[in-house]
C-alpha cells in the first residue's frame, strides 16, 4: 500500500471512528432526556434502542454465544442469595425449527421470587434458569422458521422459559416479536405488568373517559401502567400507596404519569374520601394487588355493579368480603393471572400481537414508559436480588447480559 493509500484509509478510519462516537454521544443524550432516567441512581446509562441494537448486531457471533453461555441457575427451593448461582450453560443445537437468542435484558419480578422460593402456585422441574420476563435479540434461525429472523427482537410467549441466562435456544412458537424501536427497559419489562394491567382495564368492566378505578399497590410494575394506560384513555385513577418517608416525592412521581389522585391507606378510612368522590365518580373497578384490609376497603368504595380484580396478595392475608357489599352493592370478586390468559389465549395470535401492539403504540407515543428501573450486569445478580426483595422500593431490578 502506498502513501497515498495509506492517508486515504487514515482519513477514512478517522471518519467512521468520529462517526460512530458522535453515535454514541447521541445515544447517550437522548437517554439523558427519556424520563425514566428521573428515577434512575447516577452512573446508569440507559442506551437508546436503535445504538443497542447497533452494538449487538457487532458484538457477537452466534459461536461464541453457545460456547460461552452462563445463567443463574437454583437447583433447590430456598432464599434467593442463598440457592442462585451464575454457572455456565450448555445450549443445544439450533434445530430446524428452533432460534438461538441472545438475551438483552431481564427483570426480578415478585413471582420470579416466589418460584426460587418455592411458594409459587406453578414450579418448575429444578435445577432451573430464573426469571420469566426479558428481551432478546435473534442471532441464529433453524431452517423451518419463517416467522423470525437474525436481528429481530423477541420476549418469551409465555413464563416459564428462564431468561436470566445470556442466551436460550428456543422454539420459534415460545417467542413474539417486539419492534425495535422501542426503549430497551420498555421491552424487558413488556410482557407481564403492561400485559396485566391492559387486561385488567379491558376485561371486566367496560370502561369509558371520565370513569374512575382504584387501585392499591399503585407504586408496583402493575400499578404504574395502570395509571398510564387509564390516563391515555381518559379513565381517572384512584392510587393508594403505604405510608412511607418520602411519599411527596413518590406522589409527585405518580401524579407525573397521569395519576388523579393519590392517597395513602389510611384515608380510605376516613371521611376524606366523600371529599375526593366530589371531583370524581366512585370507582366502577378496583384493582387488588394486596390483600387483607387494603382490599376490603376498595370494596367499600366500589359503586354499586362494579367489580374488583385480584391479582397478586403481597399482604399475604386473605380479601375478606363484606356480606353488605355483596347484598345491597352487588358487587363482583374476580382475579387474574396473565400467565393463565397467555395459555388460554395460546392458540389466538390476534390476540395476543394486538395487545402488544396497542402498548408498543403507546410508548411510541411517550404515554407509557418502563417503571423505575436499576440496572445490574449479570455477576451483580445477589446485589440485585436483595435490591428485588426489599420493602417499600418503587424500581425494578433488571439485570443486562
Amino acid at each position: 500500500m502506498n502513501g497515498a493509500n495509506v492517508s486515504c484509509f487514515a482519513f477514512k478510519f478517522i471518519r467512521l471512528h468520529k462517526r460512530e462516537l458522535c453515535r454514541v454521544r447521541i445515544a447517550g443524550q437522548l437517554c439523558r432526556t427519556h424520563s425514566q432516567h428521573d428515577s434512575l441512581s447516577p452512573g446508569h446509562v440507559l442506551l437508546s434502542s436503535r445504538y443497542m441494537s447497533h452494538r449487538i448486531h457487532r458484538g457477537y457471533s452466534s459461536k461464541s454465544l453457545v460456547k460461552d453461555c452462563r445463567g443463574l441457575l437454583y437447583r433447590n427451593h430456598g432464599e434467593p442469595s442463598h440457592v442462585v448461582k451464575l454457572e455456565p450453560i450448555e445450549l443445544p443445537p439450533v434445530g430446524a425449527d428452533r432460534v438461538l437468542v441472545k438475551m438483552l435484558a431481564a427483570p426480578i419480578n415478585p413471582a420470579d421470587i416466589n418460584m426460587i422460593q418455592g411458594t409459587y402456585a406453578i414450579l418448575p422441574d429444578l435445577p432451573t434458569v430464573g426469571g420469566n420476563e426479558g428481551v432478546g435479540q435473534v442471532a441464529e434461525v433453524g431452517s423451518q422458521v419463517t416467522r423470525l429472523k437474525v436481528g429481530d427482537w423477541v420476549i418469551p410467549r409465555d413464563a416459564g422459559l428462564g431468561t436470566w441466562r445470556t442466551a436460550t435456544v428456543l422454539r420459534e412458537e415460545d417467542l413474539i416479536s417486539l419492534p425495535s424501536d422501542i426503549p430497551l427497559l420498555s421491552a424487558a419489562t413488556l410482557s407481564v405488568n403492561p400485559c396485566t394491567a391492559i387486561r385488567m382495564l379491558s376485561d371486566f368492566e367496560d370502561l369509558k373517559p371520565g370513569d374512575s378505578v382504584i387501585q392499591n399497590a399503585a407504586n408496583s410494575g402493575v400499578g404504574q401502567a395502570v395509571i398510564q394506560i387509564a390516563a391515555a384513555r381518559g379513565v381517572h385513577t384512584i392510587n393508594v400507596v403505604r405510608d412511607r418517608p418520602d411519599l411527596q416525592q413518590l406522589t409527585d412521581r405518580l401524579k407525573a404519569m397521569g395519576a388523579t389522585h393519590v392517597i395513602k391507606e389510611e384515608t380510605l378510612r376516613r371521611p376524606e374520601m366523600k371529599e375526593l368522590f366530589k371531583t370524581c365518580p366512585r370507582p366502577r373497578l378496583a384493582l387488588n394487588g394486596v390483600g387483607g384490609k387494603s382490599a376490603t376497603e376498595l370494596l367499600r368504595h366500589l359503586q354499586t355493579g362494579g367489580t374488583m380484580v385480584t391479582y397478586g396478595g403481597m399482604a399475604k392475608q386473605p380479601v375478606t368480603v363484606p356480606v353488605s357489599a355483596l347484598i345491597f352493592k352487588d358487587v363482583k370478586v374476580r382475579g387474574f393471572w396473565v400467565t393463565q390468559w397467555k395459555k388460554d389465549h395460546s392458540q389466538d395470535e390476534v390476540a395476543a400481537r394486538g395487545m402488544l401492539d396497542e402498548l408498543c403504540t403507546l410508548i411510541r407515543a411517550g404515554k407509557l414508559s418502563a417503571p423505575a428501573c436499576t440496572e445490574h450486569s449479570l455477576q451483580d445478580f445477589k446485589k440485585a436480588l436483595d435490591a428485588a426483595m426489599q420493602p417499600y422500593t418503587s424500581a425494578k431490578q433488571v439485570l443486562i447480559m
